[in-house]
């Protein structure tokens, strides 16, 4: 059992490589044979507060796609915003005459959904709308982009689409590097696979495109019962029978966080709005039933070995130094079957995702190679080539006169076989580290070391206690300063 508990460490990787593997199919299995051009008088809402630096040229960008101008009419639901935000609505309000629409909030700070609901209801009073484009204010969509999402509309069995939000800041940081290769894997690679699948998990809150029927269905109104209300949104239309497709053709660019501070502000509320779901649609896990694929077991497994991965990595931790008491030679077999599979993995998905957007891949790959971090990849290493790290590690002390001390080796052991686990508390101390005089330095060193992933796993572990305690629900704005660049 304990041997069993030790690979589970490696579930996630495993479903992760089957996601890859769905990806294949998508050339044959996808919506494109259902697909026309269909150009439905489209609203666009956007909410917004204090978004002044970003939103004018957003709406620019959005009156210039290949689309009909006359078919097109954006709603600017601003959020009782207290900077000049209401200013730049109003100007592109007269330079738009009939296209731009501005709504002013006189009390906010209730949170996206509440703001998105102010808006539905003025969008929906009239006839006019035919499908509605949720996007935020920093968002800056390719020309194209609307018209290959409404094309998916032709076919009247499709409730709403999503598209591939990239991570535009240039030059960025390594941060911003670190999001847009992880973007890859989540939304080019991932959504593919789950198109395959025949369920998306989530809408991109940046980029989805309803029908009106769709909202008519889901009440006229966003969910304001949670932090995730673009999943709970997604769910919804698949559980009411119209399907939710992925466009990775029509490419949209954002501003991503370029801190940990600012990456754990948004992903604590992401993750805590995953556990809300999780617990909402309890009754639906790994229940096929007709009409959606969401209670499908490779869906469960999506969905549950990324939930619960910080977990799997504490218990597959416990279990290895349980068994290096207990059993050394079973612990030294489970280890090394473990680090197998996540090595094998971890090249797979690597290269694949690399391959699926070569243009983001240039621009990340040594974020890519580093995703694990500085010593799980050394044990990925060793795991591949042992004979060649003993040599090396034996050349060195050679060559530098030194001997290892009694217990060095069984030290060295015991750490790398707690790291997993150790990892994620590492992490939040980079984190906790980063305001402080040489935070700003060391924090970035650290993530290398731990490993990005295990940053986000700390995130996760952390929406698990905010929810255990019943914390607050707040809806924590991402700083936006406008530098998302698109590249040629």
């Amino acid at each position: 059992m304990l041997i069993a508990l030790v690979i589970a460490g490696a579930f996630t990787q495993l479903a992760a490589a089957y996601q890859f593997l769905l990806v294949a199919g998508h050339f044959l299995r996808n919506h494109y044979a259902d697909c026309a051009p269909v150009f439905p008088r489209t609203a666009i809402l956007i909410p917004a507060w204090n978004e002044a630096l970003v939103i004018g040229a957003s709406i620019d960008r959005l009156m210039a796609l290949q689309y009909p101008r006359e078919a097109l009419r954006i709603f600017l639901v601003d959020d009782a915003s207290t900077d000049e935000t209401p200013v730049v609505a109003a100007a592109k309000a007269a330079q738009y005459p009939g296209h731009v629409i501005h709504l002013r909030r006189d009390k906010g700070g209730q949170g996206k959904s509440h703001t998105l609901n102010h808006g539905l209801a003025v969008v929906l009073e009239d006839d006019w709308m035919e499908a509605l484009l949720i996007t935020d204010a920093d968002v800056i969509f390719q020309p194209d982009s609307l018209r290959k999402m409404t094309r998916h509309l032709a076919d009247p069995r499709v409730g709403a689409v999503t598209a591939y939000i990239k991570e535009g800041s240039r030059p960025g940081n390594y941060m911003t590097r670190f999001i847009g290769y992880e973007y890859i894997t989540a939304q080019a690679a991932a959504r593919r696979g789950q198109n395959v699948l025949g369920a998306l998990a989530c809408l991109a809150g940046g980029a989805q495109l309803h029908t009106r029927a769709n909202l008519l269905a889901l009440g006229g109104r966003i969910d304001t019962t949670s932090l995730a209300e673009d999943t709970f949104t997604t769910f919804q239309t698949q559980l009411n029978g119209r399907r939710v497709v992925f466009e990775p053709h029509a490419t949209v660019w954002a501003e991503e966080p370029g801190s940990i501070s600012g990456l754990w502000k948004q992903r604590l509320r992401w993750a805590r709005g995953n556990v809300q779901v999780t617990r909402q649609y309890r009754k639906l896990w790994f229940r096929p039933q007709h009409g959606n694929r969401l209670g499908s077991v490779s869906f469960g497994i999506f969905w549950f070995c990324l939930f619960l991965q910080p977990v799997f990595m504490i218990v597959s931790s416990a279990s290895l130094l349980t068994l290096y008491f207990v059993d050394f030679p079973r612990a030294w077999l489970a280890f090394h079957i473990l680090w197998i599979i996540n090595a094998a993995t971890f090249i797979f998905i690597t290269g694949f995702a690399l391959l699926i957007d070569p243009q983001i891949g240039r621009h990340t790959w040594r974020q890519a190679v580093l995703f694990p971090g500085v010593v799980n990849l050394s044990v990925i290493v060793y795991t591949c080539f042992p004979r060649l790290f003993r040599d090396a590690g034996h050349q060195f002390l050679v060559a530098s006169h030194l001997s290892l001390a009694h217990g060095f080796s069984a030290g060295v052991i015991l750490f790398i076989y707690a790291w997993a686990a150790a990892s994620m508390a590492v992490a939040y101390l980079a984190k906790a580290a980063e305001p402080h005089r040489f935070g700003r330095f060391l924090s970035p060193l650290v993530v290398y070391v731990v490993g990005y992933g295990s940053l986000l796993c700390a995130c996760t572990f952390a929406s698990y206690v905010k929810e255990l305690r019943g914390a607050e629900m707040t809806w924590d704005k991402t700083e936006k300063t406008g530098k998302v660049v698109i590249p040629t």
